[in-house]
Formats: C-alpha cells, structure tokens, sequence
C-alpha cells in the first residue's frame, strides 16, 4: 500500500516538487527539501527514499546510511527502504549488510504477500529477487508484467523490466520497453536514458539523440555523462573525455565508474601512475568491489586491447569468482585472443549461471556449429571453414592469406610471432555472434582482432563482395594491429587495410565516387585529429562507407608528405604508447597544416571526378522519365544521371541502337564509373542485343579493368572467351570470379571446359571436383570427365577407377564410361580414344551425348 495515500494534498505536491528536483539533477536541493521536510515531521517513507537517492547521486555514502539507519526503525515494514539500504551498503562494501537486506525483504514480502501489492513494491520485490538469483524469466512475468498491467502510469514499471533487458542484452526488448515508455513520459530522462542504452549497439544517431534529450532534461544525469565519457573515449578524445568525468566527478567525487573511466583513459595516455590512483579511488569504499576492474578491463577490449582488457578481467574474478559480466567479458576477450579453449568454457560456465545470457547462450550455441568446421593448417595460419566450403577453396583462401603475409609483413617490418586464426562462416548470424556476441553487423564482411580474424563466406552474403579483397584488408589489420600492439585509432587502421586493398589489386579498395565527391566538396570531411568519430557518429551506412574512404585517403595523403616510412615511425610510437596525434606531430607534421593539407588534397581529388559532367541532382519530374526527362537533358545535356536514366529508357523500349548515343556520352563524362549498373554494362546490353560481339567485349572488358566484384559482367567475359576459343581468356575471367563467389557452378563448368580443350588434366580434375559437390544435375557426366583426366595423368590413379564406377552406377549405359573401365580393368596404357568434346560454352548449352562434355556453363 502506497504512504502516498495518506499524505494532504499539499504533502503530495511538496513531494512531487522534490521529486522533480531528483528527476532533473538538482540533487543538492533535493536534500535540501527532504531534510527539511523530515525535520518538520512530515510523515512519509519517499521523502527519506529520495533523500537516500539523491545521497547515492552525489557520493554522500556515509550520509546516505546515517539517513537509511534513521529510518529503518520507523518503516520496519518497508521493502523499498530496505533496497536502497542494500544499494547503500554495497557502495561501502559491507556485503553481510548487504545481503542481510535482501533475506529482510525476502522474509517480509514471504510473511505478508498481500501487504505488498502495489507497483513500487513489486518492483522492489523484483529487483530483490533478481539480486537473490531469482530466475529473470519468471520475475519478468510474475512480478514486472503483473505491475506493469496494474500500474502502467508509474514509471518504474518500465524501468525495471528495461533494466532486465539491457542486464540480459537483450537489446530489442529493451528498445521495445523504453520506446513504448517515452510515450507515456517523454520527459522523463530516465526512459530517454534507456533508449540511449538500448538502440547503441544498433543505432547510433538515435542513441545520440535520446543521449542529448536525456541531458536536456537532466543536464547532471550521471548515466548519460558517463555514456557520453565512453563514446569520446571510443573516438579518440580523449581531452573532451577527461572533462565529462570531471563534470561527472564534481557531482559524485566518489563515482566508481567515473573514477574507472579515468583509470582507462591513464591507461590510454601510457601513464601507469595515474591508471593507479584512478583505480585507487574508484576502490576506496569497497576495496573488494569487482566492478571496477571489470569496466576498465571492458573498456580497454573495446578499443582492442584485449590481452590488457583479459588481465582486468582476471584481476575481477579475483575479487568475486561468481561476477558473470567478468566472466562473460574474459569469455569473448580469449575468443578475441584465440585462446577459444578456455574461452568456450567460461561462456559455458556463464550459461550454467544465468541461462538468459544472450551474448552466453549464442556462444555455445556457435561452438557447435564451429565444431562441425574443417581445419587448414600451415606454419603461418589456422583457418577454420565449412567442410563443403573448404573442399571447393580452402586451399585459394590459404593461398591468399600467405601472399598478403609475404607483402605486408615484409612493407610495415612486421613478423608474425604466433599463427594466425581465422574463422569464415556461411551463415551471417554466426559471424556477427562470433564478432559481437550477437546478431547483426550488418554491413560487416569481416573483423579483425589482432591475432583472430572473423569473415563471412560468400554463401553468407550472396556473393557480393571480392572475398580475396576483404581478407586481404583484414590480414592488414593483423600485421598493423601487431606492429603497434592494438594501440592505434580505428581510422588509421582501416585507412591502411583499404590503402593496401589498392596497393595490392587497382580494383580492389574505395574510389571516389559521385556521391563522395558531393559529401568532400560538400563539406562533410571529418577533421583527421578527430577521424574516428566519424565511424561513431555515422548518420547511414552511406557516412560509414564515406569514414572507411576518407581514411584511406588520410592515409595516403600521409604516404605522400612523409613516405612509407614516416607511416611505420608513427605505428612504432603508437606501439610504445605515445597517442595517434602526437605521433603524427611528430613524424608525418603539424596537425593543423596536415589538416588544410589534407582538405585541400581531398577537394582537389573529388573535383577531378569527371570535371566536365553535370552534376546537379534530377527533379522529381525528371526521374519519371519521359518528356520532363526530355526537356531536363535539353537543359543540361551532360548531366550523367539524365544520360543514364534516357539510355535505361531506351533499352527498356528495346531501342538498341538508340540507347548507345546517350550512355556513350555518360561514359565519356565519366568513364570512372564502376557501379554495379555503370554506364558500360548498359551499353553491353545494347551490343549485345545487337550482335555487336567485339563492341561489347570492349564495354565489359572496360568494366573489369574497374571492378573486383562484376560477376555478370566476368561471366559475360568468360562465354565470349569460350566462343571464340581463347581459352586463357576463359582462366583469366574464371578467376576473377572465384575471388568473388567460389560458390556458384557457373565459373567452374566454364573453367573446367577450357582447361579440357588446353589438356590441363589437373585443372580440370579441380573444376570437376568442385562442381560434383555443387549437386549437379548431371553427376554420371562429371564422374566419367573426372575420371578421364585423372586417368591421363596417371593410369594407375585407384580415383579414375572410383570415379568411371560412380558414372556407371548413376547411368549403367553410359558406354564411354564403360569402355573407360574397360581400359583401367585391362591396363591398357593406350591414350583414351573418346573425343574432344564439342560443347557450346553457351548458356543454354547440354551435353545429351555423353562424350566428355563438362555440362551445362549456367
């Protein structure tokens, strides 16, 4: 029953302004008011709750007990005075007091159910249980729905159960809670506070706005300056860091995390002494309190320090071996590391503990899925891989790993001192679980840790992007992260990984593009002192795409002033700790003049991009087409959009010859283009449907001097090859797509007829193995090619002979296959008399003879 009940109406309104006071940082005068409304006599339990609240805010731990001990004699019956004791006497360390409180509500609540019925109270009852290790499942709907059915005008019946959510990770229920909640209480900064925390692993112009509304209803929100603290911490600046604590500190001169967060930017600044001192204070009332090495730990892992982030975690577990967030954290650390052995187990050992840890359940859950994975292994790397998707180009991924080891170790001096891991996973969930211990990183093709890297396979992205490009990007992280023992700014390290994608391949990497020239001469360049905020505050995936590019360019810029060599003196100063802008001070120049510098490098680039082309956007009008799109074009008859858009038209209408003259002219305006429904792949169409072979072999072959992931317009390539016979043409096309999608039979049907025609047996034995564990609709035909070059090669090879019998025993009256065993029965070490196939590489294109054909090329 709530004492509210019997307080006068003026009572009621004096302890509301109070509670606004509380609500909107005024914690001093909420102090003030409660002590003066305690010493007059005002009856009523929240007046001494607020009082202990406010203390709590500001530090005042042993003025918050005498303010507890006070009042426990006079509300013996209260559960909620008894929580907040607990909370009082945690902050000072007295866990026997601490628990005493718990198995005091535990009683009372046992002895008088009905006495507390009412919302405040179960939500007290709840937060109890959940501290007492009551399953969050059955508080969640016993107790936090029932009150939220009750009493969904009192706020703490959102807050509680979206406390859980965010406790569990459970990040879209909490997002759901809160959301619903701000509709209810659109000022309350606690409710936008929760948003903020929510929607932060997935939505970081959202979390920045309810982090701004929380602040503007509370400008002294202690949360929402830490969280604050945290993002600056992440981006690089830590100056402006150090003044949200001190803002933070000045409210609470006591705050365990502010003091933690000090801890770690010390650590960050390479000074030991103050990392200590920090760490002292933040351990000043609770000696054992294991929460502090545990931010600290999480912190450092955050910026990919994950040996330093593992050891704090350690140090937690010393203080209090039960604490799951230590534990949890260590688990994905060692993952991290790639000590999985003992990182699997402390995520299983989690789970036992608490069975609705998300991040806890997905682990185990992947480690069975990773156990089914097949293991390549050399001197230099692990890779672990779908056992089918190791089959078809596991030894290409091995292939490529020790050609990215060979240049970049030898470009940044770098030597691997262990191996390197590295996980491909099919299934994109299972990436984004082993990356971030949930779903999601939509976006992400791979991650990189240091000594671990995490990829999706191109079954688990369509085939989208150039595999051999993201793992080569992603090697580069591994030899930068090393050279500077993982103590460098996200940009630097993403602007050197796409830097080398192009040092390494010109189609690989990020090139200017329209919409990057609109942003760069627009103004959006993020000042290079402060670049990794630009990954922070991305407002779309178009401004993280634009934060990778500018990082590149960043980098290449520095390439130019200081050489190569100026970059590997700033990675060895970051490797000793001096911090990102003073190393560049010190080796590439001052930061003000690299700045402009880099400004005026930018803008030059940009407008360099097709400098004669209009590039005004089209009106509405105009993107219908038609006579609008007519007239527009009349106006501004370079505009390459329009030119696009006129050429699409005319192809849709099936004007071949027409729909030439205006994307030849895009073409000549910008020629760079290389989207994926560029100016040229048009025209190819056009060409094609023409019968302009030569025409069109000159428009693909221009996309794929461009483009590292065009499939369509290699496979286009590959047929043309194959139709004329080049059949270097044909390797040449087929390998640009393996680097794509290994996944897809076209290349390999392709690929396996030209290597026939070339009597490369190996290369064909390779294509036809691949393209017999792609579930062919034609197996007899691809066993009995198999097997006919792999008896080419070798006579008395026991796999021709395993082969012809599994041609036969698809198709018993396959006779080639039977004469073929004939031969290998008999010994007969005549040359194999059936004939060179002659198959049609197009794509309608079958083998209905059995003659050795390699199939249908689709």
């Amino acid at each position: 029953m709530s004492l509210l009940l019997f307080l006068s109406p003026i009572a009621r309104a004096d302890l509301a302004g109070c509670t606004a006071k509380l609500q909107s940082g005024d914690y001093a005068g909420c102090i003030e008011e409660a002590t003066q409304a305690i010493e007059s006599g005002q009856f009523g339990e929240p007046w001494r709750l607020l009082k202990i609240q406010a203390q709590l805010i500001r530090g005042e731990y042993q003025e918050a007990l005498a303010t507890f001990e006070m009042a426990l004699p006079r509300y013996q019956s209260s559960i909620r005075l008894r929580l907040l004791g607990h909370e009082v006497y945690s902050a000072l360390g007295r866990r026997d007091d601490a628990a005493r409180m718990l198995e005091q509500i535990n009683r009372l609540v046992g002895a008088r159910p009905w006495w507390y019925s009412d919302a405040l109270d179960l939500v007290a009852q709840g937060r109890a249980a959940l501290l007492l290790g009551a399953d969050p499942r059955q508080v969640l709907e016993l107790i936090y729905d029932k009150a939220r059915r009750e009493s969904p005008g009192v706020r703490e019946t959102w807050l509680a159960p979206g406390e859980l959510a965010l406790d569990k990770q459970d990040y879209a229920e909490a997002g759901r809670l809160f959301t619903e909640a701000v509709k209810r209480f659109p000022n309350d900064p606690d409710i936008h506070y929760g948003i903020a925390r929510a929607f932060a692993p997935s939505d970081g112009q959202r979390t920045m706005a309810a982090l701004a509304k929380t602040l503007e209803l509370n400008p002294n929100h202690v949360g929402a300056l830490l969280m604050q603290a945290d993002e600056l911490i992440d981006g690089e600046n830590l100056a402006e860091a150090e003044e949200v604590l001190a803002q933070v500190l000045s409210i609470n001169p006591a705050s365990v995390p502010a003091c933690s967060y000090s801890a770690v930017l010390a650590h960050l600044e390479n000074d030991s002494e103050g990392e200590a001192v920090s760490r002292s204070r933040a351990l000043k009332f609770n000696i054992a309190n294991p929460a502090v090495d545990h931010l600290i730990g999480r912190k450092l892992s955050q910026k990919y320090r994950f040996a330093e982030g593992a050891a704090h975690q350690r140090a937690a577990l010393k203080l209090d071996e039960n604490h799951l967030p230590a534990k949890a954290q260590l688990s994905q650390d060692l993952l991290r590391l790639g000590e999985v052995e003992e990182g699997w187990k402390l995520a299983r050992e989690v789970l036992e503990k608490d069975a609705y840890n998300v991040v806890a359940f997905n682990l185990v859950t992947l480690q069975e899925n990773i156990a089914k994975f097949r293991t390549l292994e050399d001197e230099f790397f692990i890779v672990r891989m779908e056992a089918r998707e190791a089959e078809i180009y596991g030894e290409r991924v091995m292939s490529l790993l020790n050609r990215a080891r060979v240049a970049l170790c030898d470009k940044y001096d770098m030597k691997l001192t262990s191996r390197v891991t590295v996980e491909i996973f099919p299934d994109q969930k299972d990436f984004a679980i082993r990356t971030f211990g949930l779903p999601g990183g939509d976006g992400f093709l791979g991650v990189c840790f240091g000594n671990v890297i995490t990829a999706n396979s191109p079954a688990a992205i369509g085939g989208a992007s150039n595999w051999e490009a993201v793992l080569w990007h992603e090697f580069c992280h591994v030899v930068t992260l090393q050279a500077t023992r993982n103590r460098m700014p996200r940009w630097l390290s993403e602007g050197i990984s796409v830097y080398e994608e192009k040092q390494a391949n010109k189609t690989w990497g990020q090139s200017m593009t329209p919409v990057f020239r609109e942003m760069i001469l627009g103004g959006e360049l993020t000042p290079v002192g402060r670049l990794s905020m630009a990954f922070l505050r991305a407002r779309s995936a178009m401004h993280v795409q634009f934060a990778y590019y500018q990082s590149s360019l960043v980098v290449e810029f520095m390439i130019q002033k200081a050489g190569i060599e100026g970059v590997r003196k700033v990675l060895r100063d970051l490797h000793e700790g001096i911090y990102i802008n003073a190393a560049i001070e010190k080796h590439i120049g001052p930061m003000k003049e690299i700045e402009a510098g880099f400004e005026a490098h930018a803008k030059a680039l940009a407008q360099k991009l097709a400098p004669s082309a209009d590039w005004a956007p089209l009106p509405p009008a105009a993107q219908r087409g038609g006579a609008a799109l007519a007239a527009w074009l009349k106006e501004h008859p370079d505009s390459v959009a329009g030119l696009m858009l006129h050429g699409q038209e005319l192809l849709a209408e099936k004007k071949w010859n027409e729909a030439k003259q205006p994307l030849l002219r895009a073409i000549e305006l910008f020629p760079e283009d290389d989207s994926p429904n560029n100016a040229n792949w048009l025209l190819s169409q056009a060409h094609r449907a023409l019968e302009e072979m030569k025409e069109e072999q000159a428009a693909l072959e221009r996309i794929a001097a461009m483009s590292a992931d065009h499939v369509p317009a290699f496979l286009r390539l590959m047929e043309l090859a194959g139709e004329r016979k080049d059949w270097p043409a044909v390797l040449t096309f087929g390998d640009r797509i393996l680097a794509v999608n290994p996944l897809s039979p076209s290349p390999h049907r392709l690929l396996a007829m030209a290597a026939d025609y070339m009597n490369d047996h190996a290369a064909a034995a390779r294509a036809l193995r691949t393209l017999l564990l792609m579930e062919p609709a034609d197996p007899a035909q691809l066993h009995f090619d198999l097997a006919r070059h792999l008896y080419a090669m070798k006579k008395d090879d026991p796999a021709a002979r395993r082969h012809v019998l599994r041609a036969i025993e698809e198709a018993p009256r396959f006779q080639e296959a039977q004469k073929l065993l004939l031969r290998i029965v008999e010994g007969d070490g005549q040359k194999e008399g059936a004939s060179k196939p002659e198959v049609s590489p197009k794509p309608d294109g079958e083998s209905s003879n059995r003659r050795g054909a390699v199939g249908d090329p689709r």
